[in-house]
């Protein structure tokens, strides 16, 4: 997780703020199990009123049209409402190739990008330093 989303997870329910953390992936295989169990649209609702959620390792794996769809809806409902960070080693320009459907893509990227403020961490990873990683070919 980025330093920036840690110290928000860390410093948010200090302040009051309901906080969500998910790996993407994971997010995404708990909305399809409440699909199946019939939870989906509490497991919405819960995560549409969480002041904020954190998505870590965001896109790193192309997403099919019905996590796409389940994304696209849970955006919506936070819009406006809350804060979400995303964490990617993924630069932003390519996050619309990793959806299936490219006007869902247009339709989420949308609803991100427009209010973003973006950061870009440049450097070594935290994890390479603190298992001193950092030299060619680790």
């Amino acid at each position: 997780m980025l330093p920036a989303a840690r110290a928000a997870q860390a410093l948010a329910p200090r302040d009051g703020f309901s906080v969500n953390y998910f790996q993407t992936l994971k997010l995404m295989r708990e909305l399809k199990a409440a699909h199946i169990d019939g939870t989906y649209d509490k497991m919405l609702t819960r995560l549409s009123k969480t002041r904020l959620l954190i998505l870590d390792d965001w896109l790193l794996d192309s997403l099919g049209l019905e996590q796409t769809r389940d994304l696209l809806e849970l955006i919506d409902d936070r819009f406006n409402k809350g804060s979400t960070i995303f964490a990617s080693q993924l630069p932003v320009s390519e996050w619309h190739s990793r959806f299936e459907d490219p006007t869902l893509a247009d339709a989420i990227m949308d609803r991100i990008v427009h209010n973003a403020y973006r950061l870009t961490l440049k450097g070594e990873s935290q994890r390479k330093k603190q298992k001193n990683l950092t030299q060619t070919g680790h």
